[in-house]
């Protein structure tokens, strides 16, 4: 009788942790834990990661940094307060190096990885970037911007601040030359490696430490960074050598064991073009290279080279997946280590390559971090549960990947967003969503706002259209020449699929995007009248105006072709506010007033005209002191809230009312009334 009560009660318990989960809502977006900075001991027997959290009194986000053994016992936070950023491990692991802000300037500090306090290292007269250790762990090369001397800065505060733009080392924003620098640990001495006029990138000190390969520019025109090219320098010498002379941009320098040949990535070894990322082996001595990863059709990113060289490590990402793979250097063979239904990354690996730290997530679990031997990765240990609340009180949305036809033949792949419990015998309001870029994709990852969506009711889909990224460089360039035409085929083939399948209204469709999503939005409500509101956030809308001002690049070499005045019909015609007088969605403008990616001004034209034109509503919502992606969690929350609002509203019909944030002093007034 007991067992049958206990039984009864337990199956009560969880019937009711069921029935009290509830939708999700943009505060428990802002309240979720994110993870940082992971990384491993060279001996695996240590892990460190940062924890981010909400700081909403302040209206920031705070990082503090914890240890964990790779068993998953024994965590504590690390460092005090004072924290830190930009941590790294030496080679020996007897020291992390972090760095902390000494009178408004970034320094590095030394601490020891057995605990203790972390003590100042550098006193440069500028900022420290970039650095890494030594592979002897006596000394740190780090990269900085040259000073102004005591004059130049006394006239400077004086208000000779002029800005000659597009003059070396200046773009459109106030520029420094840069130089490495190396710092030895026992002297306390500083040393200046490089010595030209040059704009410094990224470095890799040699196994021998001889040399050192670094990329570099002589200009900072802000659509050029392509004409970077790589550099050898004998340390010690004040001359370089060119390795690379072509107009294709070059990155992840990494030498191999023999100090003579190292990787690199870059799309191509000629000119800047619309491919995905392929790792290339050159001889530093004879500048002779190859490409190594041509069996590699996906999305490859951040590698980790074994220690006797003849294998890479990396994360690749496959259409919706990412997994860890390997590379064979001499044949060039890929080797498939996991079969991750998600996303799996590589954050980390151990000196030898054998223990790897990687975090893992899908659609409906938040990421968290993991531990393994690399040859026994399929059995891993989890190091961190940071968002209990996510998995246990909130009704998620389902999901599954679909595919379809395109006009032409093309097949397509999105993800399909469902309310949880929906009912078939009713159709549901609709949300389609399109993604970055133009080269960016929507993954099986975690992500808020689809589930806020789908508490709100809404199907949404996520379509993967032409232009995409990880699924190869065909797709990849299937919309040169082509924006806002076979992409904008694509989206509305799969909106097609889903209404003939009869499971949402199609008089209660809306549209959203972000970056090439707001823009390729703007282009979708000049071509239909089919959505009831649209949400366009950070996009451009005159193509003619932005390229003195914004990135062009991609825009001039590969999606409209040319430039304004020698093809001004294509830029004119592929511009949404062109066919402004066209829209008959009611929209909303979302942008930030720091975004040089794509500057505001390209909301307020498009805003502007359907204001003055006056067949629809619109509304312009300009967030100060935020970039192309926001960081102030206020902003934050009112973006997200008035665009629901929005689409709520002309969608639906409805005034939708917020929820309500409690703030810290609320809380504890009613902790204190319990």
């Amino acid at each position: 009788m007991k067992k049958l009560l206990l039984l009864s009660l337990m199956m009560f318990m969880g019937f009711h942790a069921v029935a009290q989960k509830r939708a999700m809502t943009t505060d428990d977006y802002l309240n979720m834990v994110n993870l940082s900075s992971p990384m491993i001991s060279p001996d695996g027997d240590l892990v460190i990661f940062g924890k981010t959290t909400l700081n909403w009194d302040d209206n920031k986000y705070d990082t503090k940094y914890y240890r964990i053994n790779p068993n998953g016992e024994n965590e504590y936070q690390y460092l005090g307060k004072e924290g830190g950023s930009d941590l790294k491990f030496s080679p020996d692991g007897k020291y992390l190096s972090l760095k902390r802000s000494v009178d408004g300037k970034s320094q590095i500090f030394l601490l020891p990885t057995a605990g203790g306090e972390a003590v100042q290292l550098t006193k440069h007269k500028n900022s420290v970037g970039s650095y890494e250790w030594s592979p002897d762990s006596k000394s740190i090369f780090f990269r900085s911007d040259v000073p102004k001397t005591k004059e130049e800065e006394k006239e400077y505060k004086a208000g000779y601040d002029h800005l000659f733009v597009d003059e070396a080392p200046n773009g459109q924003q106030e520029g420094e030359w840069s130089h490495i620098w190396k710092f030895d640990l026992d002297s306390k001495e500083e040393t200046q490696i490089t010595h030209d006029e040059h704009i410094v990138g990224e470095f890799e000190v040699s196994p021998d430490q001889e040399k050192i390969l670094y990329t570099a520019r002589f200009e900072n025109r802000r659509n050029q960074g392509n004409l970077s090219e790589i550099y050898l320098l004998t340390i010690g010498d004040s001359v370089s050598v060119q390795l690379t002379d072509n107009e294709a941009p070059e990155n992840s320098l990494t030498w191999l064991p023999d100090n003579e040949h190292f990787i690199f990535s870059a799309a191509d070894d000629e000119k800047h073009e619309l491919r995905q990322d392929k790792l290339w082996k050159m001889n530093a001595s004879n500048k002779e290279y190859e490409m190594i990863s041509g069996n590699f059709n996906g999305d490859l990113r951040g590698y980790y080279l074994s220690g006797d060289g003849k294998t890479i490590y990396f994360t690749g990402s496959v259409k919706t997946n990412s997994n860890l793979f390997s590379l064979n250097i001499e044949n060039g063979r890929v080797t498939q280590h996991t079969d991750h239904t998600g996303t799996l990354r590589v954050a980390d690996f151990d000196k030898n390559r054998s223990k790897v730290l990687f975090t893992k997530e899908d659609v409906s679990t938040p990421r968290d971090l993991y531990v393994a031997d690399i040859d026994k990765i399929s059995n891993p240990t989890r190091l961190t549960d940071l968002n209990p609340l996510v998995r246990d009180s909130l009704i998620l949305a389902d999901h599954e990947v679909i595919t379809w036809k395109s006009n032409d033949g093309l097949e397509v792949e999105g993800i399909k967003y469902l309310p949880k419990d929906l009912n078939e015998n009713e159709k549901s309001p609709f949300l389609l969503h399109i993604h970055g870029g133009p080269a960016g994709v929507f993954t099986n990852s975690f992500s808020a706002r689809y589930h806020i969506w789908a508490g709100l009711g809404y199907v949404q889909l996520a379509p993967n259209v032409r232009g995409s990224t990880a699924y190869g460089d065909d797709f990849l360039r299937g919309n040169m020449r082509d924006i806002g035409d076979g992409d904008y085929r694509d989206l509305m083939t799969g909106v097609d699929k889903l209404v003939n399948e009869g499971q949402i209204d199609p008089n209660k469709m809306a549209v959203r995007g972000w970056s090439y999503g707001g823009i390729l939005g703007g282009t979708v409500i000049t071509k239909t009248d089919r959505f009831k509101a649209a949400s366009l956030g950070a996009m451009v809308s005159d193509w003619s105006s932005e390229y003195a001002l914004g990135f062009n690049y991609d825009v001039r070499l590969w999606y409209i072709g040319g430039e304004p005045w020698t093809n001004p019909e294509g830029f004119r015609m592929r511009s949404p506010a062109t066919h402004a007088a066209k829209v008959t969605t009611p929209t909303l403008f979302l942008h930030g007033a720091n975004d040089r990616v794509d500057t505001p001004a390209q909301s307020m034209i498009f805003f502007t005209y359907l204001k003055d034109i006056g067949k629809v509503d619109t509304r312009y919502i300009y967030f100060k002191r935020e970039g192309h992606g926001f960081r102030e969690p206020r902003n934050q929350r009112t973006r997200d809230i008035e665009e629901i609002k929005w689409i709520q509203k002309y969608t639906l019909g409805e005034e939708w009312t917020p929820w309500q944030r409690a703030d810290k002093k609320e809380d504890e007034e009613e902790a204190d009334n319990d």
